[in-house]
């Protein structure tokens, strides 16, 4: 393990956490309490001129604009850090050491966002926050920001990256201010990495990783990113689902057709594509009808299973929040995202609404995302609906067919792929897994809600199958809260706990 450079430094004695003392935990975890409850509007403002920084990841100049202020931001701790080039955006890395710690816990969140359609932003522009007296659902107001005291812990910021994923960078950052202002201690020497193009789904992590394994290597990694569990509990995922994503198109005439002339003789690809489509799952049972779709899963242990029994179950007030009848599969549960699924993600054919016209449409165009549980692999299961559409009749072609391919083939599909990546899983069996629990649970003094894994993707496989790296999830952001979609926002107490959650993990020995 490479020697960490900078020692943390202490303003009042060796203030030392010690897991084994209740009293001295709760003393701990009350300290952080009391110093963010003193600096709220100082860590809001900090976040919210982060979140003012544009952070499309395919926009390289904001991008290096958001990991120059992380930069100053991590320096002015007493981090040292530096830039990892990629040649696109580049990986922030930080290291703070800590004078007789035996275990290194690299924390990992990424600081790049979703493109945005200002279009649909309610009452502000995405990159200029505001700030809500709840939620938008329920009517919410923007309201002025408080000159001082606390912040309502329902208030939301609204603004691009503000749940997924800068507010959990934030939260790390106000947590080691709180241990250092109240003179404790991380039980381990730190390391920090936060990615600039995880949004366009990470293509230089590897790199980083292979190139730079020497500065990532630790104990345990722990990645703030993600929804945390509604019931309001901490949260840790021990798992993500891979991804990966293809795009169907069939044809029909060379051109849009009159529907009255051609109607019921043309063939149409919009019902050709729905007709495919349907023969992708039961309806019924929801399960992929793809042969082989299922057949690699790893079985969960005993250990996940009983995780996930006591996992708090709020199926019924999800769907009523949603208005959603039933689920896809009668009677099943939210926790299916421990096996994989495939989604149609977009549709388009011709014209709708106030733009349609009586026509034959010429294509019709279908978007899936395909999510990956431990032990598929992405080009396999793409492989396998490939062969699905295949055995629909399907002539299957690699690039835009020309007029004669068309010509030749009653049924044409032309399918194009996206890279994607495979799941991660850790036991939650492991000492390191063990000692995690036990730390969180003991520093907050609640119960934390263990997943399997977590519904969405996140490539942290470099971490667990490249460099053999532990890793974990600590999401603490609000499960409402828009991410990837137009009015993100960050319920205040999510911050407010989820500071408290990540100095306890801190605190680890």
């Amino acid at each position: 393990m490479r020697p960490v450079l900078l020692i943390w430094l202490w303003l009042g004695g060796l203030a030392i956490a010690c897991p084994s003392q209740t009293a001295a935990q709760s003393q701990e975890v009350i300290a952080v309490r009391d110093y963010r409850s003193t600096h709220e509007r100082e860590i809001v403002v900090e976040l919210i001129d982060f979140l003012r920084l544009p952070n499309v990841t395919a926009n390289l100049g904001d991008i290096r604009r958001n990991a120059a202020a992380l930069v100053e931001m991590m320096e002015r701790r007493g981090i040292e850090t530096r830039l990892l080039e990629t040649g696109g955006p580049p990986y922030v890395y930080g290291e703070l050491g800590v004078l007789g710690a035996e275990r290194t816990i690299l924390f990992y969140a990424h600081y790049d966002g979703q493109p945005v359609d200002s279009s649909r932003w309610q009452g502000h522009m995405p990159f200029d926050p505001v700030l809500r007296d709840g939620a938008l659902e329920s009517g919410a107001k923007i309201v002025d920001l408080p000159a001082s005291g606390e912040f309502d812990p329902d208030f939301r910021l609204y603004a691009r990256s503000a749940s997924d994923d800068k507010s959990p960078i934030l939260a790390v950052m106000a947590a080691l201010d709180a241990l250092r202002a109240a003179g404790l201690r991380p039980g381990a020497n730190l390391k920090f990495i936060f990615e600039g193009d995880e949004e366009a789904g990470s293509p230089n992590l590897g790199r980083v990783v292979r190139e730079h394994g020497d500065l990532l290597t630790a104990d345990l990694v722990l990645a703030a990113d993600g929804p945390s569990d509604p019931s309001g509990l901490p949260t840790l995922y021990f798992g993500a689902r891979g991804i990966v994503s293809l795009q169907v198109t069939v044809y029909g005439p060379l051109r849009p057709l009159h529907s009255g002339h051609y109607g019921n003789w043309a063939p149409n690809p919009a019902m050709r594509l729905a007709q495919l489509l349907a023969t992708l799952k039961d309806p019924a049972s929801g399960r992929v009808l793809v042969e082989g779709f299922y057949d690699d899963v790893i079985p969960l242990s005993e250990f996940e299973r009983a995780a996930i029994e006591a996992a708090p179950n709020d199926d019924r007030e999800q769907m009523f929040a949603l208005a959603i009848a039933e689920p896809e599969a009668e009677g099943s549960r939210l926790m299916l995202i421990n096996q994989p699924s495939l989604n149609v993600r977009g549709l388009r054919s011709a014209w709708v609404g106030d733009e349609a016209r009586t026509i034959v449409p010429d294509l019709a165009v279908a978007d899936i995302d395909l999510r990956l549980v431990k032990d598929i692999d992405p080009k396999t299961q793409i492989d396998r609906v490939i062969a699905h559409i295949e055995k629909q009749g399907y002539h299957v072609v690699w690039n835009e067919p020309d007029t004669e391919t068309r010509r030749g083939h009653a049924r044409l599909a032309y399918v194009q792929t996206a890279d994607g990546y495979p799941a991660f899983r850790t036991s939650m069996d492991l000492p390191i897994s063990r000692a995690l629990i036990e730390a969180v649970e003991h520093h907050t003094g609640r119960s934390t809600v263990k997943l399997p894994t977590l519904g969405g993707s996140v490539p942290l496989y470099q971490f667990t199958d490249v460099l053999g790296v532990p890793t974990v999830g600590i999401p603490i952001v609000n499960y409402d809260n828009n991410q990837h979609s137009p009015n993100e926002n960050l319920r205040l107490g999510n911050l407010w706990s989820g500071i408290e959650v990540l100095a306890s993990a801190m605190l680890l020995h």
